[in-house]
């Protein structure tokens, strides 16, 4: 107890909060090794990077690929190869006999073990229980004297396990949460509200980071951030880019709020153990390190601004990650075209965007003026391409079944 007492624990985490892309393991390595190095150079313990960030998320059938799974798994032996001096959490997909949505635990150079996600999301956009094995084993490592928990993604979300017996019977004093959380609006109140619950309820500092970016029709806003033992926010990183969320986090603090509070022993009496994994990590001893500021809490966008992130986001990733560089935009002189127009050269820079009119005889003059100005003032390369003799043709091939008829909406 002497040494406890004289001694403050302190452990600096970083939540390498990045942008994969599904199937680009290459780049997704060479990113997260870039990122292992920004975290040595900033003096971190403990680096953890989003679920699945290895192969990008959902990876989906490509899991079905066995050539996949074995390009996966000798990239994470070459990211553990980077990790001399500093202990790193990286999501990958692990096989063992069959495939799990895995955390995979690197500590000075070696892969240690693996932890395997519990609840696997079978709703909405998630698909994961047809991939997936479902992992029974919790995990709780030490490092520097600090027992930390892992988990990822959905196994937060539910108030039990994994959560519960790697603090109760585990010990953890941090829980690390690796997540590919998908956004929609509003989604950032109510996970923040879900994660400081589930600090206060097991008096840990829950430590969550999350992938950032677009992937099809998914767009996953970051927002990376820790609770202190109380629920209390202490660390928020921004939404929509990636980021390197560093924190130095006073574990001893969590030690004694749990002395006080006398709820855990008697649960920890009353309740059964589950399947528990506890893993002492060989300790480096004291580094000095550079100073660090208070940790930054971002502040979080407003409702607005945060979908019309979403949106830029969404469409920057979903043109570059399939290989394209420019958009052509139809501008027709009303607001719809002209939103989707702001929002291309938002993602893309106005040398990313083509504007194209193609008036008709339908087209009113106003109509092309407007487009031509919002064209000039997004300062984007402008077409107009008339579509008149276009349609004369089509009412040429049409003269016998629209015979007799009056002209509306159809010709239009």
């Amino acid at each position: 107890m002497e040494g406890r007492e004289t001694c403050m624990r302190t452990l600096r985490i970083g939540l390498c909060q990045i942008n994969t892309t599904v199937g680009d393991i290459e780049g997704n390595t060479k990113k997260i090794v870039s990122y292992i190095q920004k975290g040595k150079r900033k003096g971190v313990d403990l680096l953890a990077f989003p679920e699945m960030a290895v192969t990008g998320y959902p990876p989906e059938d490509l899991l079905l690929m066995p050539k996949f799974i074995e390009a996966k798994l000798r990239a994470v032996d070459e990211i553990a190869k980077a990790t001399p001096s500093i202990t790193a959490i990286v999501g990958f997909v692990d096989r063992d006999r069959d495939i799990y949505n895995g955390a995979a635990l690197l500590h000075d150079g070696k892969r240690v073990c693996a932890y395997h996600k519990s609840y696997l999301p079978n709703y909405g956009v998630f698909d994961e229980d047809r991939y997936f094995q479902a992992g029974r084993e919790n995990l709780v490592f030490v490092l520097e004297s600090t027992p930390i928990g892992l988990s990822i993604c959905e196994d937060l979300w539910y108030p039990g396990d994994p959560v519960r017996t790697q603090t109760l019977h585990g010990g953890a004093e941090l829980i690390v949460n690796i997540s590919a959380s998908p956004f929609h609006a509003g989604k950032i109140a109510s996970r923040e509200k879900m994660i400081a619950t589930r600090a206060a309820d097991n008096g840990a500092i829950v430590a969550f980071c999350n992938l950032v970016g677009g992937q099809d029709e998914l767009v996953f806003d970051g927002g990376s951030m820790i609770f202190d033992q109380r629920g209390n926010l202490i660390a928020r990183a921004r939404q929509f880019e990636e980021e390197l969320l560093v924190a130095d986090l006073e574990m001893e603090a969590v030690f004694r709020l749990r002395l006080h509070d006398p709820r855990i022993r008697r649960e920890r009496i009353a309740e059964e153990p589950k399947a528990l994994r506890k893993i002492d990590l060989p300790n480096r001893g004291a580094k000095k390190k550079p100073s660090l500021s208070s940790p930054r809490i971002t502040e979080a966008m407003d409702p607005l601004a945060e979908i019309y992130a979403a949106l830029v986001l969404g469409t920057r990733d979903y043109l570059w990650k399939n290989g394209f560089r420019t958009a052509l935009v139809g501008l027709s002189g009303g607001i719809d075209s002209a939103l989707t127009a702001t929002i291309a050269v938002d993602a893309l820079g106005k040398e990313g965007v083509v504007g194209v009119t193609m008036p008709s005889p339908y087209t009113s003059s106003e109509s092309i003026e407007d487009a031509e100005l919002l064209a000039r003032n997004l300062g984007i390369r402008f077409l107009t391409l008339p579509i008149t003799e276009i349609h004369q043709a089509y009412l040429k091939a049409l003269a016998l079944p629209f015979k007799g008829l009056q002209a509306d909406v159809t010709e239009e």
